[in-house]
């Protein structure tokens, strides 16, 4: 009887270790399979999130090909890591694209894409993620109002650093009706994204340091 019992244990573990193999084996195809799919999904959606602050500058390759990490801790907005998506023709840089993050958002952090042409001009700018208020401080979403549109060929000469401000503290930008502490935000992040640039351009554009 213990015998028997025996047995059927063993049969029992035998055939419950080769499910398992088989449930394995379809995990691993099934990822193998999928995961290009997934990876060149991830890849076209980042290249479509890369567009808009590039509308009209033609380049070579695809926006992400060549990446640049700068480490913490960095003149850049925000305390994390910085990525930056290097854009060029002919071999030639054509601008950068800066993932920075504005601290002092009123509720909390803004993290935003800004691009800079070669020649230290905004290309564009645009809201990745932000917690503020709705339809107040999240119209500076491209999707909710024209606002964030307003520093497309901008520069730290046009205009002047010290006008880098909303208009209610003697600046040349346009405020948000409701909401200072946003769009105050956004504007220090984009003027710290130009100074930094500015003092940086060809470490920026350095190839050694490729991803």
């Amino acid at each position: 009887m213990q015998a028997e019992q025996n047995v059927s244990v063993w049969t029992s573990g035998l055939i419950l270790g080769g499910l398992a193999a088989v449930c394995t084996a379809l995990v691993a195809l099934t990822h193998s399979t999928t995961a290009p799919r997934i990876a060149a999904n991830q890849q076209a959606f980042l290249e479509q999130s890369l567009q808009p602050v590039l509308a009209g500058i033609s380049y070579d390759g695809t926006l992400s090909e060549s990446t640049k990490t700068i480490p913490a801790p960095h003149d850049l907005p925000g305390n994390d890591d910085v990525t930056v998506y290097r854009v060029y023709a002919d071999d030639t840089p054509i601008a950068a694209l800066f993932v920075v993050s504005a601290r002092d958002g009123f509720s909390g952090p803004i993290e935003l894409l800004v691009g800079i042409h070669a020649d230290g001009t905004v290309t564009g700018v645009r809201v990745l993620k932000h917690r503020e208020t709705p339809g107040l401080g999240d119209l500076i979403e491209a999707s909710k109002s024209d606002w964030i549109l307003q520093f497309v060929g901008k520069s730290l000469g046009e205009p002047p650093a010290a006008a880098w401000a909303i208009k209610r503290d003697g600046g040349e930008f346009d405020q948000l009706t409701g909401a200072s502490i946003t769009p105050r935000a956004v504007i220090n992040a984009v003027k710290e994204t130009l100074l930094y640039f500015a003092d940086n351009r060809a470490t920026v554009f350095e190839r050694t340091e490729e991803i």
